[in-house]
């Protein structure tokens, strides 16, 4: 396999997307009189798109690294070939997401004002998502890939009914792993001299699985410590996806959640006490968050599960929960304001402690509310920044409406309470 490490795709300079608490972000010039800035303006301000129609055909799914300096993110990048309106295209597009990270950009005030070029970190014909940066040493990330072409381009994931969304299962699918040795340069100065996390010389040049087994593996994400990555696995032969547990000390692979239905999506809270998930546990294509507590041994490795509970129980769509760093609330996209049109939306988690409180008491709050998808929500470490997937932006060319990209934004108060 080739170096995956591609001449970087060039991004305008001057564009960002999400949320930060040490600096504000620079706003961008378009769209400053839309009617979304004043109706999210009491939870979101100062929004800046950070990639741009014009280098991808489609961008989304990003995350922050620790401190707020690089995201990863997956996209699928315009042909650099155009033919003239009305004729075939010069170049086909990719099939499948790659994996992207790139470095933000800030002025002298410390603004985000964009990014730098996006480096390619999977490899080509791949089909990649759910990347994630390692929380002690951000130089190493994971996600899912399948490493190269898959072979069966149609196989079916979760779609709801005849839903044009929808993402695929495939089976060559592996949490990987890369070193990046641009941001291990970038920070290490400020790396302390006795880190053990370094990098591995086996995946500098390429991804490579952390473990092989049949079936899909992905939706991946680091427990606060490093020590565990939470996951989804399709079984081969029941097709159910369910969430296990790999614990990198030990290199076991453990079910953790292993109910009817497909489960997916899961992330470790801030305290690493719990993790948050979507489920179509009632088998009706309906999403419903799900909160678990976490039970630990006296040594303090997680052994599964004490009980979850439903934080959302209703008819609509609800997906991609992800913690505010506070632990007290969730982020998440939700159908609630109709199928055309998802949107962000922020709900209370009852403490580990507390009486089970029924899905339909707890507070929620709408926190977006532009025309087309928003979705994918994500905070920054510090809960300053927030970034999501958006169909806001302009629309390119003669396209029939905006593609779907990574904007960003300053969290003024993001809270259900």
């Amino acid at each position: 396999m080739s170096n995956i490490i591609t001449s970087p795709i060039h991004l305008p300079a001057a564009i960002a997307a999400l949320f930060f608490s040490l600096p504000t972000l620079s706003p961008a010039s378009a769209d400053q009189q839309a009617p979304w800035r004043d109706a999210e303006a009491p939870a979101l301000q100062n929004h800046i798109q950070i990639t741009h129609p014009d280098t991808f055909l489609k961008a989304g799914e990003a995350y922050f690294s620790p401190d707020t300096g690089w995201i990863i993110f997956q996209a699928i990048p315009r042909p650099t070939l155009e033919s003239t309106p009305g004729t075939p295209s010069d170049a086909e597009p990719d099939k499948f997401y790659s994996m992207y990270v790139a470095k933000l950009i800030r002025n002298h005030a410390g603004d985000i004002t964009g990014i730098e070029e996006p480096t390619r970190v999977s490899a080509p014909g791949s089909a990649n998502t759910c990347g994630f940066f390692h929380p002690l040493a951000p130089w190493r990330i994971i996600f899912g890939s399948t490493l190269t072409p898959p072979a069966d381009v149609s196989k079916a994931g979760y779609q709801r009914g005849a839903s044009r969304y929808a993402w695929q299962f495939q089976e060559e699918m592996e949490v990987c792993t890369r070193t990046l040795l641009p941001i291990l340069h970038d920070k290490m100065e400020n790396t302390p001299s006795d880190a053990t996390y370094g990098f591995d010389p086996a995946d500098i040049s390429e991804a490579r699985p952390i473990w092989t087994r049949p079936g899909y593996d992905a939706e991946c994400a680091y427990s606060p410590d490093g020590r565990y990555i939470v996951h989804s696995q399709v079984n081969i032969e029941t097709g159910d996806s369910d969430l296990h547990l790999y614990d990198t000390q030990t290199k076991l692979l453990s079910p953790l959640i292993a109910e009817p239905g497909y489960d997916g999506g899961p992330f470790f809270s801030p305290d690493g006490k719990r993790i948050c998930y979507r489920s179509d546990r009632a088998g009706n294509d309906l999403l419903q968050l799900f909160v678990a507590d976490l039970s630990f041994n006296d040594a303090g490795a997680i052994t599964g599960v004490t009980r979850e509970r439903p934080i959302t129980q209703n008819q609509h769509v609800n997906w991609a929960p992800f913690w505010h760093p506070t632990g007290a609330f969730l982020i998440y996209a939700t159908s609630e304001v109709g199928h055309h049109n998802y949107e962000v939306f922020a709900i209370e988690v009852p403490s580990a402690d507390a009486p089970d409180t029924p899905a339909d008491a707890l507070k929620k709050r709408r926190l977006t509310s532009a025309s087309g998808f928003d979705g994918l929500p994500v905070f920054n470490a510090d809960g300053s920044l927030m970034m999501w997937t958006s169909q806001r932006g302009p629309t390119y060319k003669n396209e029939e409406r905006p593609s779907s990209q990574i904007w960003i934004a300053h969290v003024v108060n993001a809270s259900p309470q």
